[in-house]
């Protein structure tokens, strides 16, 4: 088929593109159309030939208005820039500022407990090595100086925290970090440290020593404390705690079997607390029982021997005055005395008076001798 073919007036087929006129968007009358229908559409938004600029303004106050407010929650505390420089600091609660880029809010979390873990391998004083874990809880006191003051206060205190527990850690010994100083009295028996007054000297003797812990642990808190206060880091320490302190694998063995006997001491002390608190109130009560029997006897002894002083008196204030009167009745109530303990009855007369036996005395005296009585007594009479 001819590129001219008459009845057919197709543009397309001229090859030399004198006769081209495309009608779709991708031609010049097409990009005319687009920009028509696009100056259409904004001028219907914006109610004529001003409507961009509308736009842009609405826009412009929206942005105004969102970014000159800001919220701070409770947990925090902003820090207000402007141009760059510190302005003021803003409490919880919500607040306006100029918009941005004028003044920008920094929020800092003040109230959060934050923490650092570290370990460090380290020389103690008497040249041995020690392996100490520890765990440091700390949180912003002034978020202006968290931000300004170090270019990263937590790598700062990390830093700083390592350099505190060598410090404190490297000026003790081994057996100072690894074995406490003594036991605490607070922790024994009420009536143990009452028992006597060697005991509670014993216990007030027994108060930990300096460099027990707690101790080092709070010595850290404040080293660290310290040196963060001298770099204004905004940064407030709340507690410094030595997770694990053990010795090297070399020597573990050895520390072990330190700490068995001190647990093995231990049990011994409760065990002989526990025996004296049962012990000595009963020795207590016991000797309290022998004095007041023996304040018994010496009363009833003396009051004894002042009765027979007394009644000796009296004797020999009679016997000078009727000696003969006095000897027979001394003799008569020694008699009397000494037979009321004797079972056996003597008849002086030779059978011719009649003894009246007591009911009580005759029930001692067996049936054959009741019979051998009454035998002789018979055989007695004419």
């Amino acid at each position: 088929m001819a590129w001219n073919e008459p009845g057919k007036n197709d543009g397309q087929r001229d090859p030399w593109g004198k006769n081209n006129r495309p009608n779709g968007n991708g031609g010049p009358n097409g990009l005319d159309q687009l920009l028509k229908r696009l100056r259409q559409r904004f001028g219907k938004l914006g109610g004529g030939p001003g409507g961009i600029f509308t736009i842009v303004l609405a826009v412009l106050l929206a942005w105004l208005l969102v970014s000159s407010a800001t919220v701070i929650n409770t947990s925090q505390t902003g820090v207000v820039l402007r141009f760059g420089k510190y302005s003021r600091t803003l409490t919880p609660g919500f607040h306006f500022k100029l918009p941005a880029p004028i003044e920008t809010v920094a929020k800092v979390e003040t109230t959060r407990i934050r923490a650092q873990v570290g370990q460090v391998r380290m020389l103690t004083s008497d040249e041995n090595i020690i392996s100490v874990a520890y765990n440091v809880q700390y949180q912003v006191s002034d978020p202006r100086q968290y931000l300004f003051s170090t270019n990263d206060p937590d790598d700062t205190l990390a830093q700083a925290a390592e350099a505190a527990v060598r410090s404190v850690v490297g000026s003790h010994s081994m057996d100072e970090i690894l074995t406490s100083p003594g036991d605490d009295p607070d922790s024994l028996p009420a009536s143990a440290a009452s028992a006597s007054a060697a005991t509670a000297a014993k216990l007030a003797a027994a108060k930990p020593g300096k460099d027990d812990r707690v101790t080092l642990q709070q010595q850290t808190l404040d080293a660290l404390q310290h040196t963060l206060d001298s770099y204004h880091a905004g940064l407030q320490v709340t507690d410094v705690s030595f997770q694990n302190v053990a010795p090297p694998d070399e020597v573990k063995a050895a520390f072990d079997d330190v700490n068995a006997a001190r647990e093995d001491k231990q049990s011994a002390v409760n065990k002989a607390h526990a025996y004296a608190n049962q012990v000595i109130p009963q020795a207590t009560g016991e000797a309290a029982r022998i004095i007041a029997q023996a304040k018994g006897d010496k009363a009833e002894r003396i009051a004894r021997a002042t009765g027979d002083a007394e009644r000796f008196n009296l004797l020999l204030k009679e016997y000078k005055a009727a000696p003969a009167v006095t000897r027979q009745r001394l003799w008569l109530e020694t008699m009397e005395d000494v037979m009321a303990r004797n079972p056996k009855v003597i008849d002086g007369s030779g059978g011719r008076n009649i003894i009246n036996l007591p009911a009580s005395m005759g029930s001692t005296l067996s049936p054959a001798a009741t019979v051998s009585a009454d035998a002789a007594s018979q055989e007695k009479q004419p």
